[in-house]
């Protein structure tokens, strides 16, 4: 599977730009602001729906436009696969394969598997388990359709089980036979999303630490260690020994929406212990252990996209990162870089050919 062609309209800082890529490395080249990451972001929304880096779609609108449009043409199965996307200002987004509608943008995620390295995932570590949460769900979901449609299903009951606790704060009406047929569909969707969770980082766990070792040459101990309520205790038990609890937070306090995934460097966090070269190997390993695990699941390569992936990189790091991604076991990849000459020297060095870009301004450069 890969991405042949891309053209945007009124995308983020582009009026209109048309671009054909090669199967292997394609790199986007220009300062800083001209846009060369809203092209990745561009190839995001078709694999996954949606931006990287916004949840809010009216924003990837040019300023001063009433519309964005992305399309893109893969070749996957040895068939041409056309993938659209648009949105007008106060509309529902639109999202088509082959010219057919899609009715539940549910049903495209996984079919062009993608995987993003970016500076945002910094996140990932400084910020709170939602993040955590939000990437394991990402990497399930690509392989998993019936994972997606259990958390679909577990974020709706949860919603509706704190809209009733509000309620019972309110008319001071505690009626516990309907807390429990709410607490029966929190647990029906919540366990399957646990299981699977479960046996997700088994096999993740292994993946990523290759990776880390590979990245490092083996200097730094690190361990990716998997924390749910589920761990010790049922659902069931959770939920009924928390009721007061919530009832006076008005709100769910436990769950599978509480797991954490912690990240630690030689038995210490991460976020304190960690050097920002060791941070940033280590976010790279948790990506490329993505990339591999949807790989082995798919059967077929994901998009590989490294936005400005040399920052805070050494030089033995980058060379090695980039001898692996540019290895059989991977297929297209995008990456963004400041230097044209930097992107020249790295792949003339692997002697690994490379589709160079150059961007100014939300502008294509024909050179």
């Amino acid at each position: 599977m890969w991405l042949q062609k891309l053209s945007v309209i009124n995308f983020k800082n582009y009026s209109e730009a048309e671009l054909s890529f090669s199967d292997s490395v394609n790199a986007f080249t220009g300062n800083n602001g001209a846009g060369k990451t809203n092209i990745l972001d561009a190839i995001h929304y078709l694999s996954l729906c949606k931006s990287f880096f916004n949840p809010i779609d009216s924003q990837q609108i040019k300023q001063g436009e009433d519309l964005f449009m992305i399309q893109g043409t893969f070749q996957k199965d040895e068939k041409d696969e056309v993938i659209y996307c648009g949105l007008k200002r106060n509309q529902k987004k639109k999202f088509k394969r082959n010219k057919k509608e899609y009715q539940r943008l549910a049903d495209h995620i996984g079919i062009f598997p993608l995987v993003m390295i970016s500076p945002n995932d910094i996140s990932l570590i400084i910020e709170g388990s939602e993040e955590r949460r939000k990437f394991i769900d990402n990497v399930i979901s690509q392989t998993d359709s019936q994972y997606l449609d259990e958390l679909i299903s577990y974020n709706k009951s949860l919603m509706n089980r704190n809209a009733l606790l509000r309620q019972i704060a309110i008319s001071g009406k505690y009626d516990p036979a309907l807390m429990e047929i709410y607490d029966e569909q929190l647990i029906l969707s919540g366990s399957k999303i646990f299981e699977k969770r479960k046996a997700f980082m088994i096999e993740f766990r292994e993946i990523f630490n290759k990776h880390y070792q590979f990245l490092s040459e083996d200097a730094e101990q690190v361990e990716l260690v998997y924390d749910s309520p589920l761990l010790s205790s049922t659902f069931s038990e959770i939920l009924r020994k928390n009721i007061e609890r919530d009832r006076i937070l008005e709100r769910t306090s436990s769950g599978i929406h509480k797991d954490e995934l912690n990240f630690t460097i030689h038995g210490m966090v991460l976020k304190k212990f960690g050097s920002q070269g060791q941070q940033k190997s280590f976010l790279i390993a948790l990506k490329l252990a993505q990339y591999s695990f949807l790989h082995k699941n798919k059967g077929y390569e994901p998009l590989l996209l490294l936005d400005d992936i040399f920052d805070k990189l050494d030089d033995a790091r980058t060379t090695k990162l980039m001898k692996m991604v540019s290895d059989k076991d991977f297929g297209q990849i995008f990456i963004t870089d400041t230097s044209r000459k930097r992107i020249e020297e790295i792949f003339s060095k692997l002697n690994v050919s490379v589709n160079i870009v150059d961007i100014e301004k939300g502008a294509i450069v024909v050179s």
